[in-house]
């Protein structure tokens, strides 16, 4: 979705580790003859010599430099951060060095580092926006690979699997999100905005259980009642087909659309 409808020069895609048949599907479904017109794809399938899937990466990351130092937007989407680790955990292990965490070696981790460093700006003008994905067992945040790159990127989009399991897509888990630099670049009003669907969100996920069990008693709560009135209203801003594009002028007004009636904001 991503790769298909941005406004970015050019996108740069690194599959490492994936299976070839989902990276057929990718180029010929997901991305599509328009995707691929302003693409390049690069891809070391799981079955894959363990040095060319971390060769991918690095080369997609070189790519990607070079057209961002000709002054151009560059999206560079790397799927995904985790197969990079892995196989770089083979190679350390391969030359005997020795594991800190979970198998991975200290080597690992500074390599990742190095990788996620090369995104940003340059002196040209030109920017490197980088969608790192980075997997997890069973969901489990405290994974050493996910805690490292949350400490090296600006943000962080976490997908939710029971959001999934209610035909919630994408199942992006808003309140778990986070964006390091919002606060800088947005303005006021919009994080006023975003801060309270945020809360909201939280608020009726904390009451949920009570909800479904017909144990809350409406009027209790002030914020719980709002959460409730907003609920519908507030997932079906969220949800989007993969096929639908959406532009940041459209979801500005979405934004502002679900907290119109200004009787509510006041009492939020």
């Amino acid at each position: 979705m991503i790769a298909r409808y941005t406004d970015a020069d050019i996108n740069v895609i690194a599959l490492v580790g994936e299976r070839g048949r989902e990276v057929n599907e990718f180029i010929e479904i997901d991305l599509g003859k328009e995707g691929l017109k302003k693409s390049v794809v690069l891809a070391a399938t799981s079955d894959a010599p363990k040095m060319e899937q971390v060769n991918c990466a690095l080369l997609a990351t070189s790519i990607a430099e070079y057209f961002r130092d000709q002054g151009k937007h560059v999206n560079l989407m790397m799927d995904s951060l985790t197969r990079f680790a892995q196989a770089n955990r083979e190679i350390s292990a391969s030359n005997h060095e020795p594991p800190i965490t979970r198998g991975f070696s200290s080597s690992v981790f500074s390599k990742l580092a190095k990788l996620v460093e090369r995104s940003g700006t340059s002196k040209s003008g030109g920017t490197i926006t980088g969608f790192y994905t980075v997997l997890t067992e069973a969901d489990e945040m405290e994974d050493p690979i996910a805690d490292a790159v949350r400490g090296y990127i600006d943000g962080h989009i976490i997908l939710n699997r029971k959001l999934a399991e209610k035909n919630h897509y994408p199942a992006i888990d808003v309140p778990a999100s986070l964006s390091r630099v919002m606060a800088r670049i947005a303005p006021e009003d919009q994080n006023l905005r975003a801060g309270m669907i945020r809360e909201l969100i939280s608020v009726y996920n904390s009451a949920e259980e009570l909800i479904r069990l017909n144990a809350y008693v409406s009027g209790s709560d002030p914020k719980v009642d709002l959460a409730i009135r907003k609920k519908d209203k507030i997932d079906r801003y969220l949800k989007q087909k993969i096929q639908e594009r959406s532009t940041y002028s459209h979801a500005l007004q979405g934004l502002k659309e679900v907290l119109e009636e200004e009787q509510e904001e006041e009492e939020f």
